[in-house]
């Protein structure tokens, strides 16, 4: 729903940049103080009412908030999310914290919370190991006598770290990334796709890019590869960072850019060990496959083609010791948090202040706290669900869905330009949507997952191994459908379109997006529209081409295929001409699938509301109408304040648009005009002939 495309390469990544993540405690009253206490339906003081809505919507709904709103040094972005990520993650530090002072039962998982979080908070031991925890790893790296070898090397570096169907890591530090879902044609079995890697920056943009603002990250990219290089003890370390991120450039240039990688009809690229060697030459397959513990495997998903024949090629092309020494700085830029404060300092100097403006990292405290949540998720995420998520906010939360599933089933009736077997298969996939409310069925086990009270690297390196064989070892099995890939901490909801279901987790279903006091119909505006977006996922440029078992499969008339290609490029066109800067706008092709979303969303949303009044009207709430609640609902979802640098980033490597341009879907509503008063001549005024309609 919202974005989660920020550096999530490494668990301890996640604590550098901090980009959307919570706020370190130190702030969280500084950032409170900055906005009055809550009501219990539309924030009237956030309203600018200086601006016309017309004019800009964004800025009527949010324009006082923003305008009193400082962002906090450690954080890129304040945002309506984050003040709920807020509170859930000073519950989770809570819940943690108590686990860390209690005495859980070996091998329990109340012990690995505990034990996880005292290794991160045990500051002395990691000076004192300095590098020491990571030098059989670099020692076998430089072991690497050939490529023969090379290539076992970077299949063992292999991790399940991507999700090109949700934005999680579009690409993956490591040379190539594992994602392990649904089979496109095998739908009912897990298979392992494998995408495009080996790049440190967010995305190819950042090292072919000719714009000033590029040149500038490049150069400060290079000075700190050196930089960390030679607080490792590297000789020559600034000659060896030229070689690495000439051959980050070199791989950048072989990817597929994001706004391709949205059509995934070009991702069913089924390949046989065979076809790597005849395919992709010039990487040792065998041995690559070998390292990875995929050697039995027969078939992989290879998300971009092109992409594995040049870098194959690259293994070949570029010396040994250069790959040695990428995979040894790789190797440093995975785990900052368990090395000493020089390296992470000068880590998070890059990643926080360099690339998302940050001037301050948070509390070792609250990034322990982080840690222990992505580690250790479901441990701690069963606590928080008995903890914070009642069966009555289950249950209201349920049947709100259900209520916004049936007004999108009777939108698809309703649709002139679809002929029926279309609408009979659209309406197949709402009868067979799985909806997780909460938290999920089952709970993963840990029990294979050993941590220790004083070895950081340790109980990440461990992690990520657990990770990895657990995602391996369900390659072949039958898809468990009810799966889910959030946790009930995790404010945020998602699509899961092989699976044909939505996570809505615990912590996104409380104010401000859903307020048991609030008027229903601030609730639809705000939660009901995200629901309604991820509903309408199932409907979007990728949720379309899956049928209603997940399976990757045509089930659209020619003549409707062809609507619903014109009507979204019409959307995305829209979205091409919104500048957030003088030399960067937004690209329609990348965003649309979030922008379709957006758009349905609202109307289904809008479509229930009416649905829940039964003919009666709406309260209204200091001399708003109804549906002037509903559509400010609607716009004080997106309230944002960000980073130049943060805002550069999400615009080229984010699926999603920024919250202004979000907002500023109701200029596509017809209902919005009449509600708020949008007249000819106001800048987000569209012509009803140019209005996009699509469900």
């Amino acid at each position: 729903m919202k974005s989660t495309r920020l550096r999530m390469f490494a668990v301890v990544v996640v604590a550098l940049v901090a980009a959307v993540a919570s706020q370190p405690r130190s702030s969280l009253a500084a950032a409170r103080a900055q906005a009055p206490a809550r009501h219990h339906g539309i924030e009237i003081d956030h309203l600018d009412r200086s601006v016309k809505p017309g004019d800009d919507f964004y800025l009527y709904c949010n324009g006082a908030w923003l305008k009193r709103t400082e962002i906090p040094a450690d954080r890129a972005v304040v945002s309506v999310w984050s003040g709920l990520e807020d509170l859930a993650d000073e519950r989770t530090a809570t819940l943690i914290e108590q686990a860390a002072k209690s005495a859980g039962a070996p091998g329990s998982n109340a012990q690995k919370i505990a034990d996880l979080y005292r290794s991160y908070m045990n500051e002395s031991e990691i000076e004192k190991r300095g590098l020491g925890s990571l030098r059989p790893q670099l020692a076998a790296i430089d072991a690497i006598k050939d490529k023969q070898a090379l290539a076992a090397a970077l299949g063992e570096t292999l991790r399940q770290d991507v999700d090109p169907l949700n934005n999680t890591n579009f690409h993956t530090a490591n040379l190539f990334g594992l994602w392990v879902a649904p089979g496109f044609d095998d739908y009912q079995h897990y298979i392992p796709y494998l995408l495009q890697g080996g790049i440190t920056l967010p995305d190819r943009e950042y090292y072919v890019s000719d714009s000033e603002h590029m040149r500038e990250v490049r150069a400060k990219f290079r000075v700190h590869v050196g930089a960390v290089l030679k607080l490792a003890g590297f000789n020559d370390p600034d000659s060896r960072a030229a070689r690495i991120v000439d051959l980050e450039t070199a791989i950048a240039q072989k990817h597929r850019g994001l706004a391709e990688d949205q059509d995934v009809h070009t991702a069913n690229s089924i390949w046989t060990p065979a076809d790597f060697a005849a395919k992709a030459p010039g990487l040792d397959w065998q041995e690559y496959f070998r390292g990875a513990g995929l050697e039995r495997q027969q078939k992989f998903d290879v998300w971009q083609p092109e992409a594995f024949t040049g870098e194959a090629a690259l293994v070949s092309s570029v010396p040994l010791e250069t790959w040695k020494d990428w995979l040894a700085f790789h190797l440093i830029e995975r785990y900052p948090a368990a090395l000493p404060q020089g390296m992470y300092s000068e880590m998070f100097s890059f990643f926080g202040t360099t690339l998302s403006g940050i001037s301050q990292p948070r509390p070792r405290q609250q990034r322990a706290v982080i840690a222990v949540n992505n580690v250790l998720g479901d441990a701690v995420g069963q606590i928080y669900a008995e903890r914070y998520f009642s069966p009555q906010a289950k249950a209201e939360a349920e049947a709100m869905v259900h209520e916004l599933i049936a007004a999108f089933r009777k939108r698809i009736d309703a649709l002139t330009w679809m002929a029926a077997p279309t609408k009979a298969e659209a309406k197949a996939k709402l009868d067979t949507l799985y909806v997780g409310i909460g938290y999920p069925e089952k709970w993963r086990d840990y029990s294979a997952y050993e941590v220790k009270p004083d070895d950081l690297f340790g109980n990440l390196w461990r992690s990520d191994l657990f990770e990895y064989h657990y995602w391996v070892g369900r390659l072949g099995a039958v898809v468990d459908r009810h799966e889910w890939s959030m946790t009930p901490q995790t404010v945020n909801a998602v699509n899961l379109p092989l699976q044909n279901a939505l996570n809505f987790p615990a912590a996104v279903l409380q104010p401000p997006f859903y307020d048991p006091l609030a008027p229903a119909v601030v609730n639809y505006g705000a939660i009901g529209t995200i629901i309604g977006h991820e509903i309408s996922h199932t409907f979007d440029t990728e949720g379309s081409t899956f049928d209603s078992h997940g399976r990757m499969r045509n089930w659209w008339t020619p003549a409707d295929l062809k609507h619903f290609e014109d009507v979204t490029a019409q959307l995305a066109k829209q979205y091409d001409q919104y500048r957030p800067f003088p030399d960067l706008a937004l690209n329609g092709r990348q965003t649309l699938a979030e922008n379709i979303a957006d758009l349905a969303g609202i109307a289904a949303a809008y479509d229930g509301y009416h649905a829940s009044l039964g003919g009666k009207p709406a309260p209204e709430q200091a001399g708003f109408t109804g549906d002037q609640q509903f559509f400010i609902a609607y716009g004080q979802n997106w309230g944002e304040k960000v980073r130049p640098a943060a805002l550069r980033e999400q615009v080229m490597t984010d699926s999603h648009s920024p919250g202004q341009y979000r907002a500023a879907t109701v200029r596509n509503v017809d209902a919005w005009y009449g509600a708020l008063g949008v007249k000819p001549g106001e800048r987000l005024y569209l012509p009803p002939a140019q209005r996009v309609k699509i469900w």
